[in-house]
C-alpha cells in the first residue's frame, strides 16, 4: 500500500516506540498498545465472532485497532503500525493470510494488512499467532536473551514457534512448523488436518479432555476443561491419571523430536495447561529427557512461558518494532 513505517518516538523522557499487537483466535480478538521496552500500555478484547464470517472477524480487528489509536492519540504517542498474530498460514510477505485456520469461518485468502492498512492508515505486518508468542517470548519473557527457542502452545490445538540465531524459522515461502502435525503414532486416528496420527490430536487440551471423558465413562462433559482434568489428577481420578500421564508421553515425543532437530537453548511452553504447576512441567521434562538425544538436548532448558495471554499482542507487536529498528 506504499505505507511507511513511522519512526518517531512518543512524549517523555524516554524514546520509546510504539505499535499495536493484535492477536487473533478462535475465541477472542485480544489487542494492546505495546512499547519496545514490553511495557503493555493498553490493552483489550473482544469476542472474535470465529464462526460467523471473515468480515465479522475482520470487523472486530479493526475495532480493536481503533481502540487502541484513540488510545495513542490521547497520550500523544505515534505509533509505528500493526503487528496481527493469526491462525493460519501466511505469506511470505505477512499480508495474506493463505489457509489453515479451521477455527475461523472463511479465514482463507484474506488480504488482511491491506485490509488493516485501507481502514486505518497505518503500516499492518501479519503472522502465524504460534509464531507471534514465539518471538513475544523471545523478545520479553522465558526466552529473552536466548538466540536459538522452540516455542509450544498448548491448546485447543499444537502451535510452534523456532527461532534460530535469533530469526523466526518459517520454511519455504512461510509454510512451516506445523508441529502439531508431526506424526506420533502411525496409522493412528484421523486429525483434522487430513493426516493421521498428528501430535495435535494426541497431546493437545483438547485431546487431553476427549481421552479423560473416554476412560471416565464414555460421553463428552462439555463442561468438563484441562484445569477440571488436572484437578482430578490431582484428587487421584484414575481416568485422569491415564490421560495426563499419555499427554505428557506424547507431547514428551513431540518436543523431544524438536530438541533433536534444532538443539535450542531453550523450549518454552505456553497454553493454559502449562500453568497448572511446576509439576506438569516436571513431568514433562522428565519424559523429555528419556525421548530426545542427550548430546542435542544437553544444552536445552524446558521452561514455562512468562508472558500468558499477552504474548501474541507483545510478538505481534515487537514484529512491527524490529523491522522498524526500534528494538
Amino acid at each position: 500500500m506504499g505505507l511507511e513505517f513511522a519512526d518517531l518516538g512518543g512524549k517523555g523522557l524516554r524514546m520509546e516506540r510504539y505499535a499495536i499487537g493484535i492477536d487473533l483466535g478462535g475465541t477472542s480478538v485480544k489487542y494492546a498498545v505495546v512499547a519496545s521496552s514490553g511495557e503493555v500500555l493498553f490493552s483489550g478484547q473482544l469476542p472474535a465472532f470465529a464462526q460467523e464470517s471473515a468480515e465479522a472477524v475482520l470487523g472486530q480487528v479493526l475495532k480493536g485497532v481503533e481502540a487502541c489509536r484513540e488510545y495513542a492519540a490521547s497520550e500523544g504517542f505515534t505509533l509505528a503500525g500493526v503487528g496481527i498474530g493469526t491462525p493460519g498460514v501466511v505469506s511470505a510477505d505477512g499480508r495474506t493470510v493463505l489457509g489453515g485456520a479451521e477455527n475461523i469461518a472463511g479465514w482463507e485468502n484474506i488480504p488482511l494488512a491491506d485490509r488493516i492498512e485501507e481502514a486505518g492508515g497505518l503500516k499492518t505486518l501479519a503472522g502465524n499467532d504460534a509464531n507471534m508468542m514465539a518471538l513475544g517470548e523471545t523478545l520479553f519473557g522465558a526466552a529473552k536473551g536466548a538466540t536459538d527457542v522452540v516455542f509450544v502452545t498448548v491448546g485447543t490445538g499444537i502451535g510452534c514457534g523456532v527461532l534460530i540465531d535469533g530469526r523466526l524459522f518459517r520454511g519455504y515461502r512461510n509454510r512451516g512448523m506445523e508441529m502439531g502435525h508431526i506424526t506420533v503414532k502411525c496409522d493412528g486416528e484421523a486429525c483434522a488436518c487430513g493426516g493421521r496420527g498428528c501430535l495435535e490430536h494426541y497431546a493437545s487440551t483438547s485431546a487431553l479432555v476427549r481421552r479423560f471423558c473416554e476412560l471416565n465413562g464414555g460421553g463428552r462433559d462439555a463442561d468438563v476443561n484441562g484445569k477440571d482434568v488436572v484437578f482430578f489428577y490431582k484428587e487421584g481420578n484414575p481416568a485422569a491419571v491415564q490421560a495426563l500421564e499419555e499427554h505428557w508421553n506424547y507431547l514428551a515425543h513431540g518436543i523431544a523430536s524438536m530438541i533433536n532437530l534444532f538443539a535450542p537453548q531453550r523450549v518454552v511452553v505456553g497454553g493454559g495447561i502449562s500453568e497448572a504447576g511446576d509439576f506438569y512441567l516436571e513431568k514433562l521434562r522428565e519424559g523429555v529427557r528419556r525421548q530426545m538425544m542427550s548430546v542435542c538436548g544437553e544444552d536445552t532448558e524446558l521452561v514455562a512461558a512468562t508472558l500468558g495471554n499477552r504474548a501474541g499482542c507483545m510478538g505481534a507487536a515487537g514484529l512491527v518494532l524490529d523491522k522498524m529498528g526500534g528494538r
